[in-house]
């Protein structure tokens, strides 16, 4: 019963929201229900414009893990020095994040999981233990396990059952008998791995302070 509890949510999420959110680690949540928990048929219901926005940054802070006060620390980081496409700086450093990249890498199943490995040591930047999730990770940067972490039931689960393929972003190879993954640019809003409409987003935020 306590997995079941675990589990639950995530396909909860998804079905409000309408949306697979790859970072939840969890699919098929709209294949048997495609509609919001608590409702019967196909069709969702018609939202307010607000209610659209919401939706949005719900999605954004879902999938990257994130909460409320962090997400707004993101978008003032991401305004900085640019007054202009700033949600494409985001999009840069939310993709950028430490436990997103090891999520892409496929060397986690989930965003928390790989945020879980992050803090127990098992994740390396530039082959130094790095144990903060939410850093912004740099080109040239390279993330990786440590030796001991090869055989970690988490790792194995993710590189036998990949999410994603990784993004062009990313590069990923294999030295001395492990794999590698190298930041080789900062991507924009098309490296977001879920639909998501930026002008919502940006309608949301700019009504209030970030």
């Amino acid at each position: 019963m306590a997995t079941k509890s675990r589990v639950t949510p995530r396909f909860k999420i998804q079905r409000r929201l309408g949306t697979e959110l790859p970072g939840l680690g969890k699919t098929g949540a709209l294949e048997r229900k495609p509609y919001p928990p608590g409702e019967q048929g196909t069709k969702r219901r018609k939202y307010s414009n607000f209610a659209l926005q919401l939706e949005e940054k719900q999605k954004v802070m879902k999938n990257y893990c994130l909460r409320e006060k962090q997400l707004r620390r993101f978008i003032r980081d991401a305004k900085k020095g640019t007054s202009a496409n700033w949600i494409n700086q985001l999009a840069g450093r939310l993709e950028l994040k430490l436990d997103n990249v090891v999520f892409r890498l496929n060397l986690a199943p989930s965003v928390r999981s790989a945020r879980q490995m992050i803090s127990h040591g098992h994740i390396l930047v530039n082959g130094k233990k790095c144990d903060i999730g939410s850093m912004v990770l740099k080109v040239g940067d390279e993330v990786s396990l440590r030796d001991k972490s090869q055989e970690h039931q988490v790792y194995l689960h993710a590189k036998d059952n990949p999410r994603l393929e990784v993004p062009s972003h990313l590069t990923k190879e294999t030295k001395d008998n492990k794999e590698v993954g190298k930041v080789v640019n900062v991507p924009g809003l098309e490296a977001i791995p879920f639909p998501f409409q930026s002008g919502l987003f940006t309608e949301y935020y700019s009504l209030r302070k970030a």
